[in-house]
């Protein structure tokens, strides 16, 4: 006769591979629509049509006009939350105050400034991955040099597929101005941005750091600020260029994260 302990042990067990096997599905969803961006951009490399600088997709590519060669695609964890995931942590940072976020490197030390009373739920999000040491041992992953100037950041996995089970609403959409004829503003060396999978609210623990200036759709949430030390080290970073001379791709000088802290200013 199965005890009541032994059920509840079999009811939890079954449900956690159901969860797994959720997540694991999550995954290959993920890998391709990956697979299929990068397809889609290298036929539009060799054509030579002039295609969209996004990081990620752009939600609405169809109707705005092209702006340029290079189209690095990041993706968060899944295009959307599945039954697997975990909700939003509950906003709890002051809406009213400041933030900094500080990320210790093999490269230095990066620091920027995150505005809570523009982007309250991706300040408060990364506080709380911060606090929990989620981003402790990971690597900045992706470095672009071409079309567009930005290092990549913030996956656990480190191949651009990893996030923290739960997604965040896009914030400040419209700090950076409005669209021009390209469809794209100027996101400025120094910015700190979310990346997503080209649709909307998707962002989960993956950032980019802009080195250069950068044209991109507004469809990022920027919501950081670098330091100008911190901009120095990056610009070094991406002075180096890419893992094996290509324009994007890990890093040549590697970028490991051993501590993440996010403070009140």
């Amino acid at each position: 006769m199965v005890s009541s302990d032994q059920r509840r042990r079999q009811l939890a067990r079954e449900k956690y591979e159901r969860q797994q096997q959720r997540r694991e599905e999550a995954r290959r969803r993920t890998r391709r629509l990956t697979a299929i961006i990068a397809s889609a951009v290298a036929v539009v490399a060799v054509i030579g049509v002039v295609t969209y600088v996004t990081v990620g997709n752009d939600d609405d590519s169809d109707k705005k006009p092209a702006a340029a060669a290079s189209t690095p695609a990041a993706e968060s964890a899944s295009p959307s939350p599945s039954a697997s995931e975990s909700p939003e942590p509950k906003v709890t940072v002051d809406k009213t105050a400041k933030y900094a976020m500080s990320v210790k490197t093999s490269q230095g030390d990066l620091k920027f400034t995150m505005d809570a009373s523009k982007t309250p739920h991706t300040t408060n999000s990364f506080k709380y991955l911060a606090d929990k040491g989620f981003f402790d041992g990971t690597k900045c992953h992706r470095l672009v040099t071409e079309g567009i100037f930005v290092l990549q950041c913030g996956d656990p996995n480190g191949d651009g597929t990893g996030g923290p089970g739960y997604t965040i609403p896009d914030e400040n959409l419209t700090a950076l101005g409005k669209a021009g004829a390209d469809g794209t503003v100027t996101f400025p060396a120094g910015t700190v941005a979310m990346a997503n999978t080209g649709q909307e609210h998707t962002g989960g623990s993956q950032y980019f750091l802009v080195y250069k200036d950068s044209k991109l759709p507004p469809t990022y949430t920027p919501f950081g600020t670098m330091d100008a030390a911190s901009l120095k080290a990056v610009q070094a970073i991406g002075a180096a260029g890419v893992d094996g001379g290509a324009t994007d791709g890990a890093p040549k000088k590697a970028v490991d994260v051993s501590k993440v802290t996010v403070e009140k200013q």
